[in-house]
């Protein structure tokens, strides 16, 4: 008996009920980009995050019958976080738009990317995810087994979303939508449903020789365009990465203690960026944003969930924030923040810390 089908048409519309602001479908096939993700593994550009290049989650990411046996079907969703715009592109030798320039920000404050000012995505998205996948099965009536991620499945999710029309991967590797920049999330639903019809690819690329983001990170993250090499990035850095910060990156950091936002921030597209319209991205004051460095630095593990709880800081513990944080108060010369940095590097249980504690001071005393 033939699998039932259902109207690609009346999902995208049901997924905009729900909030979503880009949804594509597609069959579920490997992604074209996967022997460019193997050359990535094998290089080691993927660093600390072991969990990437496991035999599992390679044959994952070659079969998507792995994951979900019988899967027939892609459904991938936007959703837009963007909380600040730009009003024309920036250029090549500006800086990027930061929470400085909405008067948030200075030496004594630390930057968190735009993504993470408010609720965390995942809480937000999923639930969603799974109501598109309750759906999918009432309107089959058929037994349709479907499987939502966001951020979580061995997925090249970007290079599945370009294939469903939501958009071009760019120099910098992320997904770009030409209306609406690059400061939106991903989720999507695996299942074994049919559709009528499907989504067609959106165009490879639209950077054409612009290298805006290539050339403004800080720490030359990108050996070349569309490759990213974690172990450089500082959004890896801040947050994915458990360990000891390379000692020649840390002055190249600057002040972000979560993620980073300029290889976006200087993209001629981020001036298309669609204002958020989720209320639960939206900072509530100015500390969610560009937290004080000496506020960070003083958290305990009880301040740190009371302040973090909800949001997606929360992940990396209050061992990565308060290292973080003593890079960035090294950077910022402050000697207001020797006190705070000297406790944490004589006192602070954590060996993480007092090391970056300790690297702090004397950058701010110039050894």
């Amino acid at each position: 008996m033939p699998m039932p089908t259902v109207s690609a048409d009346s999902a995208r519309q049901f997924a905009a009920r729900l909030g979503f602001t880009g949804v594509g479908i597609i069959p579920a096939a490997p992604s074209p980009r996967l022997d460019a993700y193997h050359h990535w593994i094998a290089a080691g550009m993927h660093g600390s995050m072991g969990y990437l290049a496991r035999p599992d989650r390679v044959q994952r990411r070659a079969d998507l019958n792995v994951i979900l046996p019988g899967v027939r079907s892609l459904v991938i969703v936007a959703l837009d976080y963007g909380t600040i715009t730009t009003a024309s592109p920036r250029q090549a030798d500006s800086p990027p738009l930061t929470v400085v320039e909405r008067g948030l920000g200075g030496e004594a404050r630390g930057r968190i990317s735009n993504y993470a000012w408010g609720a965390d995505y995942h809480t937000i998205m999923l639930p969603r995810l799974e109501q598109i996948a309750a759906w999918l099965r009432e309107q089959s009536g058929n037994d349709v087994i479907s499987r939502a991620y966001v951020d979580t499945g061995a997925i090249l999710e970007r290079s599945h979303a370009q294939q469903a029309g939501l958009g071009f991967v760019g120099k910098n590797t992320m997904l770009i939508h030409p209306r609406r920049g690059s400061y939106f999330f991903l989720g999507e639903v695996l299942t074994t449903l049919t559709f009528e019809d499907y989504d067609q690819p959106h165009r490879e690329t639209m950077c054409g020789t612009c290298t805006r983001c290539l050339s403004a990170c800080p720490t030359g993250a990108f050996p070349q365009p569309y490759v990213l090499d974690a172990r450089r990035c500082i959004s890896y850095l801040t947050i994915e990465h458990k360990g000891s910060i390379p000692v020649e990156l840390r002055p190249l950091m600057g002040n972000w203690v979560y993620g980073c936002d300029i290889c976006q921030a200087v993209c001629p597209f981020t001036r298309f960026v669609q204002l958020s319209a989720e209320a639960a991205f939206w900072s509530q004051d100015a500390d969610r944003a560009a937290p004080l460095l000496a506020d960070l630095l003083a958290l305990d593990e009880a301040g740190f969930r009371a302040r973090y709880a909800g949001s997606a800081v929360e992940r990396i513990k209050r061992e990565r924030l308060v290292r973080n944080a003593c890079i960035a108060a090294g950077n910022s010369g402050l000697p207001d923040l020797l006190p705070l940095l000297e406790r944490l590097a004589q006192e602070d249980e954590s060996a993480l810390v007092r090391e970056h504690a300790a690297w702090g001071q004397g950058r701010i005393n110039g050894l």
